[in-house]
């Protein structure tokens, strides 16, 4: 994947940290963004350290200005895009929600981050994909699928993210832009809190899984996402890839 570009949202941590290391592995080059420049030009440093190639710049998915600028400078630095991956999500997406007494404000946090920010990446990159036949891939969630008693939310705006998945790969086909999903089971920052607040947490999801753990957002998801921005899958669009060690098999 040399002479090969691409932009991750919210890659300054957890599975979009993991993601920006195997492209850069694999040859990409990559654009870590993140709201945070600090947490950003740490996964810069790293890679830089492996010997691979990465640029930092801040990106807030909730502002098109944001999102405009973060593209066009990739693109003014690195002469292309090729692929953008979408993985930001509201820093309050594993909040239990009781949607009789939830806040319309967290509604729109968890909307504006997954749903108006897939809108906003999508449409700033969008002449630059049809011009390098590139990909998008949008981060989603099996709970998107499946659905959750207490993340109704989040469940919902993943959801959403499928089906514009579905509606935007037919309309960027004849353009030759493909448009994928993945939907992890991968250890972040959150889940990590989460699994320190309840000893007995882990064991309950990996008794589901039956590969037995969770995933690493390198080696696990990394991987499969440098699958889906890259050549190997360029008969590949319309699709969701579930990765969560065959937890969720029905889906």
């Amino acid at each position: 994947m040399t002479e090969h570009v691409v932009l991750v949202t919210g890659a300054a941590a957890g599975l979009g940290r993991g993601i920006a290391l195997a492209l850069a592995a694999a040859g990409s080059t990559v654009m870590v963004t993140s709201r945070a420049l600090a947490g950003g030009l740490e996964v810069v440093a790293e890679i830089a350290a492996r010997g691979d190639a990465a640029a930092c710049t801040e990106c807030d998915v909730t502002s098109e200005e944001s999102v405009r600028t973060a593209v066009e400078t990739t693109v003014a630095r690195f002469g292309r895009l090729d692929a953008v991956v979408h993985n930001a999500t509201s820093r309050r997406s594993s909040d239990p929600v009781d949607l009789e007494q939830a806040s319309p404000e967290l509604w729109r946090e968890h909307a504006d981050v997954s749903l108006t920010g897939s809108f906003t990446v999508a449409r700033a990159a969008y002449p630059h994909l049809r011009e390098s036949k590139g990909a998008l891939l949008l981060l989603t969630s099996p709970a998107g699928m499946r659905g959750s008693a207490n993340l109704s939310f989040y469940a919902g705006v993943k959801g959403a993210q499928r089906g514009f998945v579905k509606a935007l790969a037919r309309e960027w086909g004849p353009v030759g832009i493909r448009v994928n999903g993945l939907a992890p089971l991968a250890v972040t920052p959150a889940l990590a809190a989460a699994f320190e607040a309840d000893p007995t947490m882990e064991s309950r999801i990996t008794d589901k899984v039956p590969i037995g753990r969770v995933g690493d957002p390198e080696t696990d998801l990394g991987l499969p996402a440098v699958f889906l921005c890259g050549d190997a899958s360029r008969y590949i669009t319309g699709q969701t890839v579930i990765a969560n060690g065959g937890r969720d098999t029905f889906l």
